[in-house]
């Protein structure tokens, strides 16, 4: 009996990862699809029931203190670091949308969808949108 209790209660506890693995919270490496090279690390989070994702550290050196230049708005010339750059997605399934994101370099933002991969929850599909055209970037989780 006992070790039906604890087989049971392993299984569980492996469960338990397991979700806790796919899922989308944390802090993730997001990589320049254009050029391959590590740029940040954006924190992703929920509040208030909304998913948004911040820049929590710049990994180019030369780029600490870049400023948002090319944003519209309240973000016009503001420090990246520290900056939202995914705002107000909600769960949707196995992704979240509903919300944007922001690419600072540029200062456009567009639609956005974000879900872990199928094959390795390490991996974050990051994926922007205008109209019917969209580009997807793979971000990876800071362990």
């Amino acid at each position: 009996m006992r070790k039906l209790i604890w087989t049971a209660g392993l299984c569980f506890l492996l469960g338990t990862l397991s979700v806790t693995a796919q899922d989308i919270f944390g802090k993730w490496k997001t990589i320049d699809d254009e050029t391959g090279k590590e740029k940040s690390i954006v924190e992703i989070y929920e509040k208030g029931g909304k998913v948004y994702g911040k820049v929590v550290e710049i990994l180019n050196k030369e780029k600490l203190d870049a400023r948002c230049e090319k944003c519209k708005g309240d973000k016009k010339d503001q420090p990246i670091l520290g900056m939202v750059i995914i705002d107000g997605l909600k769960k949707d399934g196995s992704e979240y949308s509903g919300g944007d994101i922001l690419d600072p370099n540029k200062g456009k933002e567009y639609r956005c969808k974000i879900w872990v991969d199928e094959d390795d929850p390490d991996k974050l599909n990051v994926r922007g949108y205008v109209t019917f055209l969209y580009r997807t970037q793979n971000w990876y989780r800071v362990k």
